[in-house]
């Protein structure tokens, strides 16, 4: 009985084990999450509470499985003696090198609350500006799919059966139709049934033959690129396209300026050495370009040179930051000078978003009256056809 019992708690046991591993590796630490935890390890360690008790505290309502392990483990190794930022470093999945850096500079200089606080208002800032892009794309991507599936459905469905009521009516098929009536067939592929009325397509083995086609090219072509953007050259210069897009192009750098701004700031108020915070800066651009200009204004620092005249000549910065980066080095402000310029382009990326949500609303009506037009459209044709010849 007993040996039966613990081999019945010892199966749960290993089935709990699984689970929680399979827990851990679909979840993923979002910038959300790191910003609550800043937050509230802040909160506490400023209020008198010992690191290892907050550290327990912040693992037992930690909702995120890989973040909960990271802190049991986290936990361990403080509690053995070693630091907070080393123990970090062995989870960077969870915790990033800006963070891992700013935490190791507010244990040296004895400000941890401190830096806590400026990781989660960064972390906040990140977040929001995340949410505010992710906001601006979800309803031309909502409506944008509801577009294509009442497209398909009315191109696949309804409009072959008008079609075989014109043809058994006598009537001819303008060129409009014919054309919809292709796109049709080719839609339909090899799952559904062609008319046999249709004079257009010789049979499923053409429509195959295009669909094949069709699916292949689109692969090949997305694989191309993304092999391209692999490779140095072809991630800069996608990168660079991007800077350069119609619209998106003024998003995307504002963007990056304010991410730049905020974390460069930050990093060098917490005592980061500049040299470091601009590697941390180049390595969480997120653009190739930017991150070239970021090295590129490391490597004259270190001769003696000067950010803002770096920036200048590679030319991928606004010239409203780059002056305020030369005043705030010639007031020897430059952090404060950096957070400032930050919180600008922060509300410039919250206009912009607006202005982009604004303009691709009317946008998204325009393509779904065009698309649907086009089907009523070739309904139509046929039909005046038809009363052209009954009268």
């Amino acid at each position: 009985m007993a040996n039966a019992a613990s081999k019945k708690e010892s199966k749960g046991f290993d089935l709990s084990n699984i689970e929680e591993t399979i827990q851990v590796a679909i979840s993923s630490v979002t910038v959300k999450d790191k910003a609550i935890f800043s937050r509230q390890f802040a909160a506490m360690f400023n209020a008198g509470v010992g690191m290892l008790r907050c550290l327990s505290v912040l693992n037992e309502q930690c909702s995120n499985a890989r973040l909960r392990k990271a802190l049991t483990e986290i936990r361990g190794e403080v509690e053995e003696g070693g630091g907070l930022a080393n123990a970090m470093t062995k989870h960077p999945k969870c915790f990033d090198k800006l963070y891992v850096s700013m935490v190791a500079a507010g244990e040296v200089g004895g400000v941890l609350d401190e830096v806590l606080n400026r990781l989660a208002m960064l972390l906040e800032k990140m977040a929001k500006i995340q949410n505010e892009l992710k906001s601006a794309m979800a309803y031309p991507q909502t409506v944008g799919f509801i577009a294509v599936v009442i497209f398909v459905g009315m191109t696949v469905f309804l409009l072959p059966i008008f079609a075989d009521i014109f043809k058994q009516l006598g009537a001819e098929l303008p060129v409009f139709t014919q054309m919809m009536m292709n796109i049709s067939y080719i839609l339909r592929g090899p799952f559904l049934p062609t008319p046999d009325e249709n004079p257009e397509l010789s049979g499923l083995e053409t429509r195959n033959y295009y669909i094949v086609m069709l699916i292949g090219a689109v692969i090949g072509l997305a694989f191309a690129i993304k092999q391209y953007y692999q490779t140095p050259a072809g991630r800069f210069q996608i990168d660079a396209m991007l800077l350069k897009a119609p619209i998106f192009g003024d998003l995307i750098e504002k963007s990056a300026v304010a991410s730049f701004c905020n974390v460069f700031g930050t990093l060098t108020r917490s005592g980061v050495p500049i040299l470091n915070a601009m590697e941390i800066v180049r390595d969480t651009a997120g653009n190739e370009v930017i991150a070239d200009a970021i090295e590129y204004a490391r490597d004259q620092i270190q001769t003696g040179g000067s950010i803002s005249e770096a920036f200048r000549e590679k030319g991928v910065m606004p010239a409203l930051a780059v002056q305020m980066m030369s005043i705030g080095e010639e007031t020897g402000e430059l952090d404060q000078m950096l957070i400032k310029v930050g919180q600008f382009y922060e509300d410039e990326v919250e206009q912009a978003i607006k202005a982009l949500t604004s303009m691709l609303e009317p946008l998204m009506i325009v393509v779904i009256g065009g698309m649907v037009g086009s089907i009523l459209l070739s309904m139509y044709l046929p039909m005046f056809a038809v009363m052209d010849q009954i009268s």
